[in-house]
Formats: C-alpha cells, sequence, structure tokens
C-alpha cells in the first residue's frame, strides 16, 4: 500500500486546511485510516481516525472541535479538515493506514505510512 499526503502549507492562526491522504496498491474499504502529527522534538501523536466504512470516526482531545476526519472510497482518499488553526498546530503531518480495518490511536500500531506534509501556522 502507498499513501501520499498533500495539502500541507502556511496558515494563518485561525485559519483552515484539508490535508489529503490518496491510497493505492490495496483495495481502500479494507483499510482502516489515521491521521498523526510531530513537531520539532516531540513524539508523533495521534490526530484522528475513520473506521474502514466512514461511519465512526475518533479525534484527539486537542482537535476535537476543530478537526473532520472522512474518506471517499470514490477518490481513495481520506481527508482531514483542520479549522481555527493555532500556533500548536505547527507539525509533520502523517497519514497511516491498518491492512486489517482496524482503528488505533497508537501509531506503532499501523502498518502503512505516507510520507507527511508539513503545516505552519504562524501567529
Amino acid at each position: 500500500v502507498q499513501l501520499q499526503a498533500s495539502g500541507g502549507g502556511l496558515v494563518q492562526a485561525g485559519g483552515s486546511l484539508r490535508l489529503a491522504c490518496a491510497a493505492s496498491g490495496r483495495t481502500f474499504s479494507t483499510l482502516s485510516m489515521g491521521w498523526f502529527r510531530q513537531a520539532p522534538g516531540k513524539e508523533r501523536e495521534f490526530v484522528a481516525a475513520i473506521n474502514k466504512s466512514g461511519s465512526t470516526t475518533y479525534s484527539a482531545d486537542s482537535v476535537k472541535g476543530r478537526s473532520t476526519i472522512s474518506r471517499d472510497s470514490a477518490k481513495n482518499t481520506a481527508y482531514l479538515q483542520m479549522n481555527s488553526l493555532k500556533s500548536e498546530d505547527t507539525a509533520v503531518y502523517y497519514c497511516a493506514a491498518d491492512r486489517y480495518g482496524r482503528v488505533w490511536t497508537t501509531a506503532s500500531a499501523y502498518d502503512y505510512w505516507g510520507q507527511g506534509t508539513q503545516v505552519t501556522v504562524s501567529s
């Protein structure tokens, strides 16, 4: 499975971004998807996850109410919409997938990873 993350960039505090993660190499509907982020000097942390059908989502407390994870099976793509961005959201954002459709909040549990996309929020 190959995951390609995109959509990062420089945005002012209070702004919005939509990250995308395009998957290939395996039937998308069998994969659960997750988003993680890693700021300089910090460990990779869970942001959000969605099950393989899209019926259930999970979000970290730090982004709850400001972010929405979704997926589009027709495009084999998962999305992370982030609103009301704060400087502390600055990080490299990674998408991940579980081959059996299990949903995790722990990074080490995921089987596949994208290359990361930088999000920088200026205050």
